[in-house]
């Protein structure tokens, strides 16, 4: 009998309960006993739906209350100093090295003020987690029982689980060194750290797991040679101690051949590996495989939304099966399914034949257990005929295809993407045009999404205030923020985009090609979640998305003010991408699509038009070769086909953030200004990666995803560093990211403290001249 495994499930519950107490707890209103027992209810729901289903591998500890990651760092004691100096409760240690916190003393608290570790994404998904900061101090020891816990917790409700944890190589692989240990490579840290892994393993064993599945996605990467040589060291250190669960080593993301010479020969029961997104490599890894060692096939796509196809999916596990026999063969999803929406059964709104192409996580159950039937030898003819049919409807629907966009970008060429003078001829007519001081002023885009904004967008949806209404608040809205930036000094100006829900979801919502949920909601980060914009077909635009805001706004300042736009890679890799189109051509599409709003603003009078591209570092290929240059050039190419067509004198930002991005990708886009996440950045050699950037730019002062408000001091230290190796001439002053989480109140002083500090800057650097 060929089992099933479901590798993770999401956390944030069917109505995102956990996203609405989590932020509750934060503001004071509900209790920790009330946030912990909402966090019961959500695992206990997971598990026995799991188990209704009839999976047989169900995974625990797959539930955190802001990242997984930051969980297993609490748990290891990878704690800086400076968050355990206040005393504070486990929960709120957490979600303080997670969003910061800032709060005055009271009677029986100290004050705290303590800003976020730094925030990336996870691989290639837009996942973020929190990246483990090791230090020379660090002392590694069990700080908590979480994963025991989770286990008994489920232990207690009939359900037998596996706990998943993050394997020790890819902790520390992923992690980086504290500013005080710059020094410090943390793979380094191994032997150290290896005991205590050891010591929770032995105490699961204690508390009854029979098995444990550690995630070593770093094997989907390049490795150094010491790196994969850890992989030995930590997994016959395990080996050598007994009585420890079995272990199924999971990677997932990508392929492990590369790497394959790391862990054919580890000690280990079972290995999980990615064939939705490396199919290419199960020769290599079955003939890899020790006698006895099982293989957990993750064919059911964690990734995406589409249907799975059975026929395929079962060819691929029977190949395996023959190698091997059903009993070292585990059906799998490829990955987590984290990164999925819960349950399609709560989409009410979408066509039947839509729905009819996708699968959620809920349903991904179903179809992880029926492919293990399958290849089991059970009867489940029928659930193979509907899949068929399904997967058929799909490949034959209209929806999909759109001759007159197909033809549009057959007849890209490139002089498309190429503006008509390089930026030290165009930088010129800006300056004339602009007339800008020194260290300009500005913000990513959105302002705060107030209750009220939500309020007036829920009843113009639903019907109980008309579009003029509407139209009316928002121009009032947008009224106040300008008015507001004006009062504080920014140089240049956003309209704060009130009318819009997501920056992704509002231009995917007026472009052609795409399909929308109501309840599809991912985690992105914490408690931000997202519901990505289903691409369905070919895409275009079939009318202004953002015009009449930007003109509206510019009408009421004699500023310069930005036309906001998202780019063509963020919104391809924000949303659920086809997988019968290559993305390169979905990028085109969408780059077309955003040129014609483009020339469209300039046509209006905007003169300053930014294209963020906050996804691009996401979308590059885990590793190194062909593949990753070739997305290099079309990614950029398909930027430019959006930019490319206006004048010289029109000026175009794009941003980035929460990556490890690469100066020589962001120079191939040709913006003229860039603006970039710095704020929890340590390495001052993250500054110099930058400073020899063609273009201008404006590295983040301030982390937008944190409530702390920074003192112009703090502001004014900051552009210190980077002005110790960065260009005065060039550097712009900006937020780390849009102000949409953010309440006014913060966000007014912390926006007036950083022009303060610019202002600062021009004093001093006026009087030298």
């Amino acid at each position: 009998m060929v089992q099933s495994s479901v590798l993770g499930f999401p956390r944030i519950g069917a109505q995102r309960e956990l996203k609405k107490t989590t932020e509750a707890y934060w503001s004071g209103k509900v209790s920790r006993d009330e946030l912990f027992k909402v966090g019961k209810e959500i695992r206990a729901n997971n598990w026995k739906l799991q188990k209704e289903a009839g999976v047989d591998v169900i995974a625990s500890n797959d539930f955190s209350f802001y990242d997984h990651i930051l969980d297993l760092a609490v748990l290891l004691n990878v704690i800086p100093e400076r968050y355990t100096k206040y005393e504070l409760e486990p929960i709120d240690v957490l979600f303080a090295m997670g969003r910061g916190l800032q709060r005055k003393a009271t009677e029986t608290s100290k004050a705290v003020d303590v800003t976020a570790l730094e925030m990336v994404k996870w691989f290639d998904s837009n996942y973020h987690y929190v990246r483990p900061t090791f230090s020379t101090s660090t002392e590694f020891k069990l700080n908590g029982s979480k994963p025991i816990d989770e286990y008994l917790e489920a232990k207690e409700l009939g359900v037998e689980t596996r706990p998943v944890i993050l394997g020790p190589v890819s902790f520390l692989f992923l992690g980086k060194s504290d500013k005080d240990s710059l020094d410090l490579e943390p793979i380094t840290l191994l032997e150290k750290i290896l005991p205590v892994y050891a010591e929770l393993l032995e105490k699961l064993a204690a508390a009854g797991a029979q098995s444990v599945q550690i995630d070593e996605p770093a094997l989907v990467l390049d490795l150094p040679e010491n790196v994969q040589a850890a992989f030995k060291t930590a997994y016959e250190f395990f080996a050598s101690k007994s009585g420890l669960p079995k272990i199924t080593l999971a990677t997932y993301f990508g392929t492990i051949i590369p790497n394959l010479d790391a862990v054919k020969s580890l000690p280990v029961d079972a290995l999980h590996i990615d064939l939705v997104r490396a199919p290419e490599q199960l020769d290599a890894v079955l003939a890899a495989l020790q006698p006895e060692q099982k293989l957990s096939a993750g064919v059911i796509d964690g990734r995406n939304i589409w249907k799975s196809d059975f026929a395929k999916a079962s060819e691929i596990v029977n190949k395996a099966i023959e190698k091997l026999g059903k009993d070292r063969v585990v059906v799998a999803t490829s990955s987590s399914l984290l990164h999925t929406p819960v349950d399609l059964n709560n989409e009410t709104k979408l066509s039947d034949e839509i729905k009819d192409f996708f699968s959620f996580a809920t349903q991904k159950l179903d179809e992880v257990v029926v492919v293990a039937k399958n290849v089991s030898g059970e009867d489940v003819k029928a659930a193979l005929e509907k899949n068929a049919a399904s997967v058929k409807s799909r490949a034959e629907s209209s929806i999909t295809n759109d001759e007159s966009v197909q033809k549009r970008v057959s007849e890209v060429d490139e002089s498309l993407g190429r503006r008509a003078a390089v930026f030290t001829e165009r930088s010129k007519e800006q300056e004339v045009e602009f007339k800008l001081p020194l260290f300009p002023t500005t913000t990513i885009g959105s302002f705060p999404q107030t209750k009220e904004i939500r309020i007036n967008r829920n009843k113009f949806t639903k019907g109980t205030i008309t579009k003029e209404e509407y139209e009316k608040f928002i121009e009032e809205e947008i009224e106040r923020v300008v008015r507001f930036q004006e009062e504080i000094g920014l140089d240049v100006l956003v309209h704060g985009e009130p009318e819009r829900n997501d920056m992704v979801q509002y231009f995917g919502e007026q472009l052609k090609g795409f399909a929308f949920t109501q309840n599809g909601w991912v985690q992105s980060y914490g408690s931000r979640y997202v519901r990505p914009p289903i691409i369905v077909g070919d895409v275009s635009r079939p009318a202004p998305m953002s015009v009449k805001e930007s003109v509206y706004a510019q009408s009421i300042t004699t500023k310069p003010l930005k036309g906001m736009l998202t780019g063509p890679i963020t919104i391809l890799r924000w949303s659920f991408p086809r997988v019968d189109a290559s993305q390169k051509t979905q990028a085109f599409q969408l780059g077309l699509a955003l040129r014609d709003e483009v020339n469209d603003l300039e046509a209006a009078g905007i003169k300053i038009i930014q294209v963020d591209e906050p996804a691009l570092r996401e979308g590059l290929p885990l590793r190194a070769g062909q593949e990753r240059q070739d997305y290099y050039e079309w990614a950029a190419e398909s930027f430019r086909i959006a930019t490319a067509g206006v004048k010289n004198s029109t000026q175009i930002h794009s941003h980035f953030c929460y990556s490890d991005l690469d100066p020589n990708h962001i120079k191939a886009l040709d913006a003229d200004v860039v603006s970039i996440e710095f704020s929890k950045k340590d390495d001052p050699n993250y500054i110099r990666e930058f400073s020899d950037y063609p273009n201008h730019a404006g590295l983040g002062l301030f982390d937008i995803h944190s409530p702390r408000i920074p003192s112009k001091e703090e502001f004014i230290q900051k552009i210190a560093t980077i002005l110790e190796v960065y260009p005065i001439e060039k550097f712009w002053i900006n937020p780390d990211c849009g102000l949409k989480t953010r309440g006014w109140e913060e966000t007014k002083a912390s926006l007036t403290n950083m022009v303060e500090a610019a202002k600062f800057y021009r004093e001093k650097y006026a009087k030298k001249d």
